[in-house]
């Protein structure tokens, strides 16, 4: 039978073949757009699975690591950054009966464990070193394709069509001919089904895809275009969202497994004698495909202790903070501010409290617990400010807020033309001589641009709609009655700052993942403004008293904390002199915290020397490393604020306020546990990955960073595949690295009861903690700490 015939053969998926292709599609974590771009655990599809398992299989498939190389751990060994103590439980916990002498001589081992082959790939290593290869073209096509496909709204193509434009788009391409060197390669695309299906079970059948197999080959095709399958999810992630079919990603299988089949259908045509060589490699490999992946875990175990032990130490002697905490003696605040759970927040917060015994902060997730999208009026114009886990229920617009935001629209798409791989190459060309005044501008006079995101300072009336229509007063209500109760808001203070936070940052494509996370990659400036705005309201305050909610002459402020200079700026006039004091030394004790690990020689400068250098850095549109964003994170830590208050957590804690005893049934506690605590595993974890593997799951150099049009991410250069995650600049300071990889250690002020109960509810919570993705900790602030993992508490840890 000759390929033609083949191609034209009616073969149709078996259930188990589908099943499994399903499986491996779902494997794919999502990455979001520059403009909304939060932090993600790029391994939160394979929660499922122990983290031990996800890493054997990621490098067993695509040579992805999981975990430090073994000279980092050495060195935190040899420097006594991993106590004796933590290694010998570490050793305990991994079930590893390798001796200290064993696992001492494992950090000077050099293994090097072969990572299973695509057939392309299996090519590449016996083509011609001069000839280009076959993945790095695979990749190229496959990216730039996308990236035009993608570039266009989803409602203007047709539902499910990737695999089909990416054949006709692909059928008349001669370049891949030429640039191949392959003179016939072409004629066996023009022999590809127009199906999706048919092509795949077409590919299983002459590949002779065993079904134990399958599942592993197309999530290894996956891997081979992780930005693109990670944007493909993204897409998938908004559909759900919204009920809408928007799941290309079994299309996009069927793409990656064309070009096995084109490469073997075009080997076995002009090479046979090769093809069949390396067509019998392929077929052992697939078969050995379980004994590869048991080999790599095994080879992994060693690091896996020493992993641990390197977290069990910072927990260690975070638990020796925690256990000699004491809080503050306080009169009642004259001052209440109420910050994101944010690390960063923790160093302001410190440097706040530290001014006055008058003053209380609290910690809360940065939305403000307002589901919102930012929209204008009569305008198709919308942006999420919550979570990515969360879908929008209330629209909230301003009039005033107008112009601002249209001619922030109108000044994307210019950024949008200089930012383009291409495109800002051509546009320097069109403007001419005129360009060269900005960039000389930009270069010695650090103008100062407004952040893209800021509205007009003079927005003071906001509509709040819902599918229903506008908000009604008792709707209003009963909203912020939730919110205050959920952030333990309570016993007034005469002025209560809410304060959102973003960072400001010039000529840097990944701006909006150094602001709110939890407003979906925005500042929080929107939310805390439209927050005070209700709490203002006197007709809101009338129904909030017939409720139980008495607020008093209270004056609620909205703020925002510029995190790359610590300044935090009110949206209206405080007239308190005390106030205003407390809010800017506050600001230079934390700037003078955060220089030391910016800029260290300045450490002993004056106050304002150290403000200037910050500012400096803001503007500065060379600047690789404007801030270190979240860099370092390590603890959640969900307890009332006055039990960490005199403790230093060093920027390292999400710190979020939560007193059981006014939590009637525990709702807000699993409100915390499923949702809070699930978007710091996310950054967590991908400031983890970043570092871990900064080819796969981080962006690489930002100073090679080119846009792709539409914000869908970046190309390091003007091609590869779409690169997700952080830059190297993001994470390292050129001497070491300023993120130390750990899972997130939790701890939380409940009973057990209750967190067990919640814990036994939620899936998602507990494939996080049984499957080793964080540690959850019980915290009583009395000095007992005590783990929960697989269904029981472990013997208590005494750090006393």
């Amino acid at each position: 039978m000759n390929m033609n015939t083949l191609a034209t053969k009616q073969l149709a998926l078996t259930k188990s073949q589908f099943d499994s292709l399903s499986t491996a599609c779902s494997k794919i974590a999502p990455t979001w757009p520059l403009d909304k771009l939060i932090a993600v655990n790029p391994y939160w599809e394979m929660r499922d699975m122990t983290f031990e398992k996800v890493a054997a299989r990621l490098s067993t498939l695509a040579g992805i690591a999981c975990q430090m190389p073994r000279e980092y751990y050495r060195s935190l060994y040899q420097q006594g950054l991993i106590s004796q103590t933590s290694l010998d439980k570490a050793r305990k916990e991994q079930a590893s009966d390798l001796t200290l002498k064993e696992l001492i001589a494992e950090l000077h081992e050099h293994k090097n464990v072969q990572q299973w082959l695509p057939f392309a790939a299996l090519l590449d290593n016996a083509r011609d070193s001069h000839k280009m290869g076959w993945c790095h073209e695979i990749v190229h096509q496959i990216s730039q394709f996308c990236a035009d496909f993608y570039r266009l709204e989803q409602q203007t193509r047709e539902v499910d069509c990737l695999y089909s434009h990416w054949l006709t788009v692909t059928q008349l391409d001669r370049g891949i001919s030429i640039v191949m060197d392959e003179a016939l390669l072409q004629k066996q695309f023009l022999a590809l089904p127009q199906d999706k299906y048919s092509l795949i079970a077409i590919a299983i059948d002459e590949l002779n895809i065993p079904i134990e197999s399958l599942e592993y080959y197309a999530h290894a095709l996956l891997l081979d275009i992780n930005g693109w399958a990670a944007w493909v999810a993204y897409e998938r992630w908004q559909g759900q969202l919204y009920d809408q079919n928007k799941d290309d990603m079994l299309a996009l299988v069927a793409i990656r497994l064309s070009w096995e089949l084109v490469i073997a259908r075009h080997l076995k045509l002009t090479k046979p004698k090769i093809f069949s060589k390396l067509k019998a490699q392929f077929d052992e490999s697939l078969n050995a495909l379980p004994d590869l992946l048991a080999i790599h875990e095994k080879a992994q175990a060693p690091l896996w202790v020493w992993a641990k032990a390197a977290e069990l130490t910072y927990q260690e002697q975070l638990n020796q903070q925690l256990n000699l905490a004491n809080s503050a003696v306080k009169r009642k605040p004259k001052l209440q501010a109420a910050f994101c759970i944010d690390v960063r927040s923790e160093v302001i917060r410190r440097a706040l409290e530290s001014q006055s015994n008058e003053i209380e902060t609290l910690g809360f997730a940065g939305f403000f617990g307002l589901p919102l999208e930012l929209a204008v009026n009569q305008s198709p114009l919308k942006r999420p400010q919550l979570p990515g886990l969360l879908k929008p229920i209330i629209k909230v617009s301003s009039i005033d807020a107008k112009q601002s935001f249209v001619s922030h629209n109108h000044r994307a798409r210019w950024q949008q033309w200089q930012k383009g791989a291409v495109s800002s190459f051509s546009m320097v060309e069109s403007v001419g001589v005129l360009y060269s005044f900005k960039l000389l501008a930009n270069s010695l006079f650090n103008i100062n641009n407004p952040h893209p995101v800021h509205l007009n300072t003079n927005v003071n009336e906001w509509v709040l709609e819902n599918e229903q229509g506008v908000l009604t007063s008792e709707q209003k209500a009963e909203l912020v009655k939730g919110i205050l109760h959920a952030m333990g808001l309570k016993d007034f203070a005469p002025k209560v700052l809410l304060v959102g936070h973003g960072s400001h940052t010039a000529n840097n494509l990944h701006a909006a993942g150094f602001d709110c996370g939890a407003c979906g990659g925005q500042t929080g400036e929107v939310n805390v403004r439209v927050l005070t705005h209700l709490l203002n309201d006197s007709e809101v305050r009338k129904i909030l008293l017939e409720k139980g909610v008495n607020l008093g002459e209270t004056e609620f402020i909205a703020a925002i904390h510029n995190t790359t200079t610590d300044q935090i700026n009110c949206f209206s006039q405080l007239n308190e002199p005390d106030i205003e004091h407390w809010l800017s030394a506050a600001s230079n004790a934390a700037r003078r915290e955060r220089i030391k690990k910016l800029q260290p020689e300045l450490a002993n400068e004056s106050d304002k020397k150290i403000a200037h250098a910050l500012i400096k850095r803001s503007r500065d549109w060379s600047q690789v490393q404007p801030e270190w964003g979240l860099a370092n994170n390590a603890a959640f830590i969900i307890a009332p604020r006055h039990w960490t208050e005199n403790l230093n957590l060093e920027g390292r804690s999400f710190l979020h306020d939560y007193t059981w005893q006014a939590d009637t049934g525990f709702a807000i506690l699993e409100l915390i546990l499923t949702a809070p605590m699930i978007v710091t595993n996310w950054i967590n974890m991908q400031y983890n990955a970043s570092v871990f593997d900064n080819h796969k799951f981080g962006c690489g150099n930002k100073v090679l960073h080119n846009a792709v049009t539409n914000n869908m991410g970046v190309f390091e250069g003007n091609g590869g595949d779409l690169r997700i995650g952080l830059s190297l600049q993001s994470l390292h300071n050129g001497k070491q690295w300023m993120h130390q990889p750990q899972r997130l250690a939790v701890y939380v002020a409940a009973p057990q009861e209750a967190i067990e109960e919640i814990i036994n509810t939620h899936e998602n919570v507990r494939q996080l903690i049984d499957n080793n993705w964080l540690y959850l900790n019980h915290w009583d602030g009395s000095g007992k700490i005590i783990r929960y993992y697989r269904g029981q508490w472990l013997p208590q840890t005494s750090a006393r």
